[in-house]
Order: structure tokens, then sequence, then C-alpha cells
């Protein structure tokens, strides 16, 4: 088993070293999560504004209100706000010029111009504006009434404070009875694309690296390992090993990194780790096969991600299961991806738990065995042929 060991450490070593697969292996995936979630995520922010003029009570306040019905705010200069508007990097841009402060201040009529971009969400964010814009008029009117009846306008602004904060505010609660809304209902901005992508890069990754398979049985090193007091199998599964410590080592990788960076919920971690130490076991089986059957490291980097694009295309890697139709999700379990994506999704937005992803990890279970039986003959005979 040390020799075993000793060889999966060496294939960790020398992928890692390769500096081709720092970028494909610790930077691509993460800007893939992040545009995913920039674009399709669920739970971000309500728009973004941006502000321009000069720091003014009134800007304040209209900021206040946007920031409290979580409208992403951001100031700049009038030039610099018309250019993001145009080019779509804000939803509304708000110019809030001294004219409009100085009459806010002495409680007298302000225009606020607003500037919507084409953005598809510039809508929802024009809203939001009117609504913060709405709100602070009603603010002015209130104090204005009680200063008209002999309360100074500090004992005014502070009695509406208390009186706000005795009062219970209604809530609001929107049943969506559309089966594909409640899917994802509650789901976090960035855990689709984080699932999604540690599937499709924890395989691909693999599949990639099995060039270094190829470079060993070339350059003798299966050889050289074989004449040392190691036994067939112990090479076999070493190689095994190495196979899928890449696998799980690229899939850990991105389940840390987004936790930290986006607060991706994985759920129970520790069931999370379990779904990808199984799938990480059919990415070495497939990595163990691709590896040797083709004698040549560029066509094995090439098939590898042709093979794992082409994969996770099929099993939701690349877009969600659920809008598939029902023969295209039929079709997507013939793949691994397709398992690994409803074991991740009971288990990040159902709260499910070791039974209710037991089918699930049964047939990646097998799906592995099944790979790895293959995977390892076919290893043993290109090493018989070397030899």
């Amino acid at each position: 088993m040390r020799a075993a060991l000793a060889i999966a450490a060496v294939e960790l070593r020398r992928f890692v070293k390769d500096k081709g697969n720092v970028f494909f292996t610790f930077i691509f995936p993460l800007m893939l999560v992040f545009v995913l979630g920039s674009q399709f995520g669920g739970s971000g922010s309500s728009g973004r504004v941006t502000l321009s003029g000069p720091d003014s009570e009134l800007r304040t306040a209209v900021a206040e209100q946007l920031e409290g019905q979580e409208v992403s705010v951001s100031y700049a200069s009038h030039d610099d706000m018309l250019e993001q508007v145009a080019r779509g990097r804000t939803d509304v841009g708000l110019v809030v010029n001294e004219d409009a402060s100085t009459a806010y201040t002495d409680g007298g009529t302000s225009e606020l111009e607003m500037i919507a971009s084409s953005a598809t969400t510039s809508m929802a964010a024009q809203q939001q504006v009117r609504v913060a814009v709405t709100n602070l008029d009603l603010r002015q009117v209130q104090v204005t009434a009680l200063e008209d009846a002999g309360v100074s306008g500090p004992d005014a602004a502070q009695a509406l404070d208390e009186a706000a904060g005795q009062v219970n505010e209604p809530t609001l609660e929107v049943v969506n009875v559309d089966s594909l809304a409640q899917e994802f209902q509650g789901l976090g901005q960035f855990d689709l694309g984080a699932s999604s992508q540690l599937l499709l890069f924890s395989f691909l990754t693999s599949l990639a690296g099995s060039s270094t398979l190829i470079n060993a049985r070339r350059q003798g090193v299966m050889a050289r390992s074989l004449a040392a007091p190691v036994s067939t199998m112990q090479a076999l599964l070493g190689q095994a090993l190495g196979r899928w410590v890449i696998a799980f080592f690229q899939g850990g990788y991105i389940m840390l990194a987004t936790w930290l960076l986006f607060g991706v919920d994985w759920g129970n971690i520790g069931l999370s780790l379990l779904i990808l130490a199984i799938f990480a076991l059919v990415a070495a089986g497939a990595a163990m096969m691709l590896g040797s059957i083709l004698d040549n490291e560029g066509a094995a980097v090439g098939a590898g991600v042709g093979l794992g694009l082409v994969l996770a295309a099929i099993g939701g890697g690349m877009m969600p299961l659920e809008i598939f139709s029902d023969t295209m999700r039929t079709l997507a379990h013939v793949t691994p991806h397709a398992w690994g994506y409803d074991a991740f999704a009971e288990v990040q937005r159902h709260g499910g738990g070791l039974v209710d992803i037991l089918p699930q990890l049964g047939v990646l279970a097998a799906m592995a065995v099944a790979a790895l039986l293959v995977g390892a003959w076919l290893l043993r005979r290109s090493m018989a042929r070397s030899l």
C-alpha cells in the first residue's frame, strides 16, 4: 500500500508542477463560477444604481433608501456615470445635482434626473429608484406637517423615527407555483454555477491529466517502477489512486475557493465531499482508460478536453438539468455528471441526507467500479506491450 501511495503522490506532484495546469486548474474555474453567478445567479442585488453629483444630505438619503432595498449603489462623476450606463455596467444613473440638494435641505421640491441603461435588469432598478424617492418625499411631507403643527424639525424627525420603530411592517409572501422557480428558490447567486463547474473541471482535469500516464509509459517510468519491489497490482493501484487524487484535489479546491470568495453554501460538507470522492473515482477510471488507449500526450489532452466538455454539456455541467426536455434529461443520466448534479442538488437545495442521495451514489459507485476495472485492464495490457 505504501508503494501505491508513493506513486499517487508522485502523480499529484507532477500534475501541480506543470505550469500549463495552473490557469485551468486554479483560475479558470473560479472565473466561470463568477461569470455564471453574475449573469444567472438567483439571489444577487436588486439592481445597480450609480449616483452622480456632490456629496449632500439628499444624495446620502437616496443611497440609504436604495441600500435598504438591497440595491448596489456606487458613485461617479457625471461623465463616468453616463459611460457606465452606456456600457451596461450599471442599470440606472441618477443625477443628484446641487440645486436638487439645496431644495431638499430647504424643504422645497427637488427634481432628479434618472438615466436608464438598456440592460434587462434596468426596469427593476428604475422601480427601486422610484420607490426610494417616493419614500423620501413621504418623509418630507410628514416632517412638514409636524412642523406646521408647531413641532421643531429635529423633534419631528425623532418622533417619526420612534413611530417607525413601533410599527410592524407588513410582510408579503410570494408563492410561485412554477416548478422550475420552486426548484431554484433560495439558491445562492453562485451556488448553481459552483456545483456544475466542480463536476465539469474535476472530470475534465482528470482526463487531461491522463497525458502524464502516457508520458510515464513512454519514458519508462512504469517499467522502472516494476523493476523495483513493486507488484503490478501495486503499480495499477498507484496509478488509479493518482488519477483520483488529481480529480479530488481539483474538486476540493473549487469547493474551498468558492466558499471563501463567493460564500457558496455546499450544504452538508461531509456529504458533498462524499459525492466528490465517488465522482472522482469515475473520473480516475476514465482517465486510466484514455491514458492506456492513446500513445500521444497531445492527443490525450485534446481528447480529454473534448470528451470532458461533451459529457459536461450533456450531463448538466453547463446548464441546469431542470431546463432540459424529458428526453434530454433521460439521455443526460448516461453520464456521471447528471448523477453528481442530482446528488449536489439534493444536498444543497433540499438539505438532503445520506439516505436521500443513496441512489445517486450507488449509480456513481457502479460507474466507478466499471471504469476502474476496464482502465486497470487496459493499462496492464499497455504495460505488457511496453515491456
